[in-house]
C-alpha cells in the first residue's frame, strides 16, 4: 500500500505477488495489485483481477475499501452498491456497511435505494441523521420525477408525514431538519404553513446563517403577497443595518404595492404580525431622509441611504410623479455622492446605475462640475493637471468613466479622439508612479486608464483606422508589463489577437489567467472559437482537452459534493449542486467542444495514422446516435467578461444573446450533422448483397443508407436555416459574442463542396447495389459530380489565394479570412478523400471481377465501364490540385518569413520610443503566429497528399 502511495505501481504489484505466493487467498492483496495494474494501464487484467474478488463477496474492510478505490478510479461507481448489498446481507447489524451502501447509491443517484438504505439505518441504530437522509431521499425522487403531478400527491406528501411525526414525538434536534421541513413545505407551496414552522417554536433552531429565520419569513411573506408584512419587516431589518440594499428594494416594492391596493391599517389593532407599516409615499420619503440623517452620526460612511434617496427618485418618476416630494434634483444628489464617495473604486459602478436620471443636454455641465471639485494641479501653464495623491487618482478615473459612459467621448471627432488618448496614456503612466510598491500579482492603480485609451482606439479601428489596432495592442502589452496579473488586459488582448487572425501569443495568455473550475465553461470559447478555424490544430486539441476534463470530472465531483451535503446536513445545497450538475451537461460549449473534438481528432488521425474506420470506433461514433440535448442547451458564456463603459445603446443587449445563441446552436447542428455523416461511412462499404437478393433489408446496410440520407436532409435543412439567419446581416458589438464561423463556411463555398460529397456517396451506394451492367445513366451521373466537385473545390482554392499579412501605407494589415479559408479547404478535402476511399472499396472488387471475365473469355479488351477513367481523372485532379495548394502554401512561408517588419514607419501616429519596442513585439507575435498556422496547415496537407496518392484502382 505504502508503494501505491508513492505512485511506484510496478513495486505494488511485485509486492503483492509475493504475499501472494504464501497465502493464495489474501483478498485485499489481490485487490492492491490490481489497483497496480490500473496505474500502469492494463485495466483488463486489474477489472478480472478485482470480480474475482468481488464473487466472493468479502467482508473485512481492507477488501471493502480497496475495491472502492479501484472502482472510482475505473469510473464504475455501480459496482461499489453491489458490493456493499452483499456486505450488508452477510454483515447485516453494521452501522457502517449500511452508511457505506447509502453513500454508494448516492454516488450513482439511485434515490428510491437510498431511501430504503437510510431506513434501514434507522432501524439498527436510531438516530436522527439517518432519519433525515432517507426523508431527502424522498425529496430527490420528486426532483428527479418526470411526471409533476407525482411529485406532487406522492413523495413530498410522504416525506412532509415524516417529518411531522418526529415533530409530534418532539424528536426534532438540528438546524439541518428544521431547513428540511421548511423546504419540503415550499415545494408543496404550502406557504402558510412553512410561515408557521420558521416563527413558530421549531424557527428558534434557525441560527447558522445571519438573518436565516428573517429572509425565509419574507420569501413566504412575497409569496403570500402578504406586503404590509413585508413592509414592516424590511422596515425593521433596515432600523437595524441601513446599508442593507435587498431589504430597501423590498422596502420600495410593498409601499408601492400598498399604495396601488390603497392599504389602510386596522383601526384598534396592531398594523401587521411585524409591527408598523408604511403605506404611502411621504412616509417613504420620511423615512429616507431620517435614514440619511442617521448616517451622518455613523462612525463609518455608509452608501446605502444616499442610493435608496436616488432609487426612491427614479420609481417616483417611473410612476409619473416627479418633484412633488421634494427629494430633490438627482443631478445635484449625485454631485454629493461623488463628493462623498468619489475615491472609492466602486463610485463608477453605484452611479451608473441612475445616469438615466439625467437629462442629455447636461451631462457635459455635469462632468466639468465633477472635476471642479478634484484636486489636480498642473505644473506648468500648457500642462495636463496631475491628480497629488491616489484618492484625487481615484476621483479622476471616476469622472473619465462617467464620460465614456455617457457618451461624450463617442460623439468626437478623430483627431479629438488621439488627444483624449494620449493623455489617458500619460495619466496612466503618471499614474504607475503611486504603484511603485504593488506586488506582481496588484493591480496598478491607474490601469483602467489604459484600458479606456485601448477602447477609444478601437472605436476609431472600427471606423476605418488601420493603425489604430497596432495601438491597441501595444498599449495593452505595455500595461501587462506593469501590471502581469491584469485579467482585462489579458482578455481585450485575446480578443484583438483573435480578429487579427494570430493566435499563437493567445494560449500563452490564456493559460496565465489560470481559469479554474466553472471558467472552463463560461470563457473557454475565447479559445475554442479561434484555435482550429486559424489553423492552430495542435493548441485546439489541447484547448477542447482542458474544456472536456473539466465537464467529465464534473460528474464525478458533484457526487462527491453531495455525498458531503448528506455527512453534514446541509440539505438544501442537495438540489443546487444537481442543478448544477444538469446546467453543466447540457451546456452549450460542452456540446460544441464535444463535437469540434472528434472532427479534429479525424482530421489528424483518420487514414493518417490509422483507418477512418478504427478513429470513428475508439469514439464509439455512430451515425443513429445523436448526444446533444438540443432542447435544453444552455448558453454558460460569460458574455460581460471584458469590462466595457459604452452606454446602453452600444453595450451588449438582450437581442444579441440570444441571437448568438440561435446562431451557435445553428452551427452546432451543421459541425454534429457534418461528424455523423462522416462517421456513416465506414459501415456502408461492408457486405453489400447484390440487387436481386432478397436479403438487403435484413442485413442492415441498406438501412444504413438510409440514415445518411435522413441525415443529408437535415444538413440542407440546417444550411437553410443558417443562410437565413444570416439575411438578418447582424452585427454583435466589438466585445459582444463573437459570431461563429458560419458566415465563412457558406461564402467560400465548402459548404457546397461537403454536401454535395455526401450526395455523391448515396450515388456510389446505388451504383454499388444495382452492378455496372445496365447503370450508365448513374455512372453519367457520378462522372458529372467528380468534374463539378473538382471545379468548385478549385473555387474554394481561389478564395484563399492572397497575402495573408500585407504592408500597405507603412502599416500592417491581415488577412484572417484567408486563413479561415484555408482550414477550412484542408477540412473539405480530408472530407473527399474520405468519400473518394469508399469509392475506391466499391470499384475495386468490380475491377478485379471484370479482370477475371477477360481471362475467361481470353478476349483481349473487355470494354472498361465509363466510371473508373472518372474516377481515375478525379483522382489525379485532385492530387494536382493539393500540390498547388502545397506550393502556394510554400510561397505564403517563404513570404512571411522574408516581412521586414522593423521597416515600417509609424508615421501619424507619435509613438514614444518607449512603446516603439512593444510595437515590435506585437507585430512580431502577430509574423510569427501566421508562420506557424501556414506550417501547421501544410503539413497536414502533405499527409493528405500522401493519402491520395494510394487511391489508384
Amino acid at each position: 500500500a505504502d508503494y501505491l502511495d508513492n505512485g511506484n505501481n510496478k513495486m505494488a504489484i511485485q509486492q503483492a505477488d509475493k504475499l501472494l505466493k504464501k497465502h493464495k487467498d489474501l483478498h485485499c492483496a489481490k485487490v492492491l495489485k490490481a489497483i497496480g495494474l490500473q496505474r500502469t494501464g492494463k485495466q483488463d487484467e486489474a477489472y478480472a483481477l478485482a470480480q474475482e474478488v468481488a464473487a466472493l463477496e468479502p467482508t473485512d474492510d481492507n477488501s471493502l475499501q480497496a475495491l472502492t478505490i479501484l472502482y472510482r478510479e475505473m469510473h464504475r461507481p455501480e459496482l461499489v452498491t453491489k458490493l456493499y448489498e452483499a456486505a450488508v446481507k452477510k454483515v447485516p447489524n453494521s452501522e457502517e456497511y449500511h452508511s457505506h451502501l447509502f453513500m454508494a447509491y448516492a454516488r450513482v443517484g439511485e434515490y428510491k435505494k437510498m431511501q430504503q438504505a437510510g431506513m434501514a439505518l434507522y432501524k439498527i441504530v436510531p438516530k436522527n441523521p439517518y432519519y433525515f437522509w432517507s426523508v431527502m431521499s424522498l425529496i430527490m425522487q420528486s426532483i428527479s420525477a418526470q411526471d409533476e403531478n407525482l411529485s406532487k400527491t406522492m413523495f413530498l406528501p410522504l416525506a412532509e408525514r415524516m417529518v411531522e411525526k418526529m415533530v409530534k414525538e418532539d424528536k426534532i434536534e438540528a438546524e439541518a431538519e428544521v431547513e428540511l421541513y421548511y423546504m419540503i413545505l415550499e415545494r408543496l407551496e404550502k406557504y402558510k404553513e412553512a410561515l408557521d414552522v420558521v416563527r413558530g417554536k421549531l424557527g428558534e433552531k434557525l441560527t447558522s446563517e445571519l438573518q436565516s429565520r428573517e429572509n425565509k419569513c419574507m420569501a413566504m411573506y412575497k409569496k403570500l403577497c402578504r406586503w404590509p408584512e413585508c413592509n414592516a419587516l424590511s422596515r425593521r431589518l433596515l432600523l437595524k443595518n441601513s446599508d442593507d440594499w435587498q431589504f430597501y428594494i423590498t422596502y420600495f416594492d410593498s409601499v408601492f404595492q400598498l399604495i396601488d391596493e390603497s392599504w389602510t391599517p386596522p383601526p384598534e389593532e396592531e398594523h401587521s404580525l411585524e409591527g408598523e407599516v408604511h403605506y404611502s409615499i411621504e412616509q417613504a420619503v420620511k423615512f429616507i431622509e431620517e435614514r440619511i440623517t442617521e448616517e451622518s452620526k455613523s462612525s463609518r460612511p455608509l452608501r446605502g441611504p444616499y442610493l435608496a434617496k436616488l432609487e426612491l427618485i427614479r420609481r417616483l418618476r417611473y410612476r409619473g410623479c416627479n418633484d412633488e416630494y421634494k427629494l430633490g434634483d438627482p443631478e445635484e444628489l449625485m454631485f454629493q455622492y461623488f463628493k462623498k464617495f468619489g475615491d472609492k473604486p466602486c463610485c463608477f459602478t453605484d452611479l451608473k446605475v441612475f445616469v438615466d436620471l439625467l437629462p442629455s443636454s447636461q451631462y457635459t455641465k455635469f462632468i466639468s462640475q465633477l472635476l471642479e471639485v478634484i484636486p489636480l494641479s498642473a505644473t506648468a501653464e500648457n500642462e495636463i493637471a496631475l491628480p497629488a495623491d491616489i484618492k484625487a487618482l481615484q476621483q479622476h478615473l471616476c469622472v473619465v468613466q462617467l464620460s465614456r459612459l455617457l457618451g461624450i467621448y463617442h460623439a468626437m471627432d478623430k483627431k479629438q479622439k488621439l488627444t483624449v488618448v494620449r493623455e489617458l496614456m500619460l495619466r496612466y503612466r503618471h499614474g504607475l508612479e503611486f504603484g511603485k510598491s504593488c506586488l506582481k500579482t496588484e493591480l496598478q492603480f491607474s490601469d483602467y486608464y489604459c484600458l479606456l485609451a485601448v477602447h477609444l482606439l478601437l472605436d476609431l479601428w472600427l471606423e476605418g483606422e488601420d493603425t489604430a489596432v497596432w495601438q491597441c495592442l501595444t498599449f495593452l502589452e505595455e500595461g501587462l508589463s506593469h501590471s502581469p496579473s491584469n485579467a482585462q488586459f489579458k482578455l481585450l488582448l485575446i480578443r484583438i489577437y483573435c480578429r487579427l487572425g494570430a493566435f499563437e501569443p493567445v494560449a500563452e495568455l490564456y493559460s496565465s489567467l489560470d481559469a479554474k473550475h466553472i471558467q472552463h465553461d463560461t470563457i473557454g470559447y475565447l479559445l475554442t472559437r479561434y484555435a482550429e478555424s486559424l489553423g492552430h490544430y495542435a493548441a485546439a486539441s489541447q484547448s477542447c482537452n482542458f474544456a472536456l476534463r473539466f465537464f467529465h470530472s464534473n460528474q464525478k465531483d458533484t457526487s462527491e459534493y453531495i455525498i458531503q451535503a448528506y455527512k453534514y446536513g446541509a440539505f438544501e445545497k442537495i438540489p443546487e449542486f444537481i442543478a448544477f450538475r444538469n446546467r453543466l451537461n447540457s451546456s452549450l460549449h460542452f456540446a460544441q467542444v464535444r463535437t469540434e473534438r472528434m472532427l479534429l481528432d479525424l482530421l489528424l488521425e483518420a487514414n493518417i495514422s490509422s483507418s477512418l474506420e478504427e478513429s470513428i470506433k475508439s469514439m464509439s461514433l455512430s451515425p443513429e446516435e445523436d448526444d446533444i440535448p438540443w432542447k435544453d442547451l444552455r448558453d454558460n458564456r460569460d458574455l460581460t467578461v471584458l469590462f466595457n463603459w459604452d452606454p446602453k445603446d452600444r453595450d451588449i443587449s438582450e437581442e444579441h444573446r440570444k441571437l448568438s445563441l440561435e446562431e451557435e446552436t445553428m452551427w452546432l447542428r451543421i459541425r454534429s450533422l457534418t461528424l455523423r455523416l462522416v462517421s456513416g461511412l465506414p459501415p456502408l462499404s461492408h457486405t453489400i448483397q447484390p440487387k436481386n437478393s432478397e436479403k438487403t433489408a435484413e442485413n442492415g446496410v441498406s438501412s444504413k443508407i438510409d440514415t445518411i440520407r435522413s441525415l443529408l436532409q437535415q444538413l440542407e435543412a440546417a444550411v437553410d436555416s443558417g443562410k437565413k439567419f444570416l439575411e438578418q446581416k447582424i452585427q454583435y458589438p466589438v466585445l459582444g459574442p463573437p459570431p461563429t464561423r458560419m458566415a465563412g463556411f457558406f461564402s467560400n463555398g465548402s459548404c457546397q463542396c461537403q454536401t454535395s460529397l455526401f450526395y455523391l456517396v448515396s450515388d456510389i451506394y446505388e451504383l454499388d447495389t444495382n452492378g455496372l451492367e445496365d447503370s450508365a445513366e448513374i455512372q453519367e451521373r457520378i462522372g458529372n459530380s467528380f468534374k463539378s466537385l473538382v471545379e468548385r473545390l478549385t473555387d474554394l482554392f481561389n478564395k484563399c489565394k492572397g497575402d495573408l499579412i500585407e504592408v500597405r501605407d507603412g502599416t500592417l494589415k491581415t488577412h484572417p479570412n484567408l486563413l479561415e479559408n484555408l482550414v477550412f479547404f484542408v477540412e473539405t478535402i480530408s472530407i473527399a478523400l474520405w468519400v473518394s476511399s469508399y469509392c475506391d472499396s466499391v470499384l475495386r472488387p468490380f475491377k478485379s471481377n471484370l479482370q477475371k471475365k477477360k481471362k475467361k473469355k481470353k478476349e483481349s479488351s473487355v470494354a472498361m465501364p465509363p466510371v473508373f477513367t472518372h474516377f481515375l481523372d478525379y483522382v489525379t485532379e485532385l492530387q494536382t490540385l493539393t500540390s498547388n495548394v502545397i506550393d502556394h502554401i510554400k510561397g505564403l512561408e517563404i513570404i512571411l518569413t522574408a516581412l521586414k517588419l522593423e521597416e515600417l514607419s509609424f508615421k501619424d501616429t507619435l509613438l514614444l520610443q518607449e512603446e516603439k519596442k512593444f510595437t515590435k513585439t506585437v507585430q512580431g507575435k502577430v509574423q510569427s503566429s501566421y508562420h506557424h498556422s501556414v506550417q501547421e496547415i501544410g503539413e497536414l496537407l502533405k499527409k493528405r497528399l500522401d493519402t491520395i496518392k494510394k487511391l489508384k484502382i
